[in-house]
């Protein structure tokens, strides 16, 4: 139900009354705060900085029958019965084409809004979902991390941990956000965002404290969380209750929309991750209907996310990464599927991308002891591409450990 006594404008401003400290709930009861906080505010909604979306496809996606290399000869020898034909492919050039239902990316490719990044992965590749995932959120191949890379993105950009910087839609929490200084919002049904709590704790933790009434240093610390936490699950419920769109997102929409909708009330989130769940790319046995039908919809929604970006003005401050744990192995099973794998595509895409195909493209002939691609590309110079080429943040040889070649990816 639409909420006539506050503006979009006015809306935006509540919600960045994260940032100065202000509780949503006291802003909308009181006049002279939500006046307060519109004002001084105001110039934050002109001033939105960059945003990336991280989007995982977990299971292990086949890259192979993504962006299919229909003129490499190799590619139908390793896949007599999976191999998809060209007649039921989206070429792009007269070596790739797209899985015949991923209209929405070949539109982004042709329009020169989706880079693909070929064969990226990491030495000594793992084939475990759990373990290779945990590389990947981490950007610490065969070595241990306990923050993941987008947290210490978020503690480099803003050291002083702004409320709401940092969020993730999911069921629970990424290790890739886990983070040093910030507290990321998590949640999966907006509407039932809110703090877990016994019925016999609601009242005496939803009882109002003042702060300077609070002389503990660690019980200020703990009550500026859960005030945080609280204050965040009004956030994030009021910009799903104001959230309208004519866009159709597909069968499903991968979250994104709920992204769309924190972004357009005025979140001032500069980094957002979801995903694909389930691990539902493990296509280990009949991959051909099941994988089509799966990146039709990633295919779907990512356009669709996109497409409702322009329509709130923001297409040009946002940009999403698309990634999963590892590749397939490159001949077929006899299950008619795929094995796990290790070198893999990853994609961007935005309206600020320059678009095409970076990386080396791996040879289906010359393969590892195990039949699989053999990276050309280590994934942390995506990540190092993202973070230093569009969020600004230069130095990423600390964040990532190590110094990794990055593209020249962004207009």
């Amino acid at each position: 139900m639409k909420r006539d006594h506050l503006s979009s404008a006015g809306r935006r401003a509540v919600l960045r009354a994260g940032l100065c400290g202000l509780g949503v709930g006291a802003a909308l009861r009181t006049p002279r705060l939500f006046a307060q906080a519109a004002s001084q505010l105001a110039a934050d909604a002109q001033a939105d900085g960059k945003i990336l979306v991280v989007l995982e496809l977990s299971g292990g996606n086949d890259g192979l029958n993504t962006l299919v290399p229909y003129g490499d000869d190799a590619y139908y020898r390793q896949r007599p019965q999976i191999g998809i034909p060209k007649a039921d492919l989206l070429p792009i050039d007269d070596h790739f084409g797209f899985s015949g239902g991923m209209v929405g990316f070949e539109r982004l490719f042709k329009d020169g809004q989706l880079a693909v990044v070929h064969g990226c992965g990491y030495d000594n590749p793992s084939f475990s979902h759990f373990t290779s995932m945990a590389y990947w959120h981490t950007a610490a191949p065969n070595s241990g991390e306990p923050y993941g890379w987008v947290g210490r993105t978020a503690d480099a950009m803003a050291p002083d941990a702004p409320p709401n910087f940092l969020v993730n839609i999911g069921a629970r929490q990424s290790l890739a956000v886990r983070s040093a200084r910030h507290v990321p919002v998590v949640f999966n049904d907006p509407n039932k965002f809110s703090r877990e709590t016994f019925f016999e704790e609601r009242k005496i933790l939803d009882a109002p404290v003042h702060e300077g009434a609070i002389d503990n240093p660690s019980r200020r610390f703990l009550h500026d969380i859960a005030r945080s936490a609280k204050d965040a699950s009004s956030l994030v419920r009021e910009a799903w209750a104001n959230y309208r769109s004519p866009v159709d997102y597909g069968v499903t929409g991968l979250d994104l929309p709920k992204v769309v909708a924190l972004i357009d009330a005025g979140m001032p989130t500069r980094l957002y991750y979801t995903s694909y769940r389930n691990n539902a790319f493990d296509t280990h046995v009949f991959q051909g209907n099941v994988h089509r039908r799966l990146l039709t919809y990633t295919s779907d929604a990512v356009s669709a996310f996109l497409m409702d970006l322009e329509r709130i003005g923001r297409a040009d401050d946002v940009v999403v990464m698309i990634f999963s744990e590892f590749g397939r192995r490159v001949p077929e099973n006899v299950s008619l599927g795929t094995d796990h794998g290790a070198a893999n595509l990853m994609f961007v895409a935005g309206n600020a991308v320059r678009g095409g195909h970076f990386g080396a493209i791996p040879s289906l002939t010359e393969l590892d002891e195990g039949d699989n691609l053999i990276h050309t590309t280590d994934f942390r110079s995506v990540y190092a591409t993202l973070i230093g080429g569009w969020l600004g943040h230069r130095d990423t040889r600390e964040l990532l450990n190590g110094d990794f070649k990055t593209f020249d990816m962004f207009i």
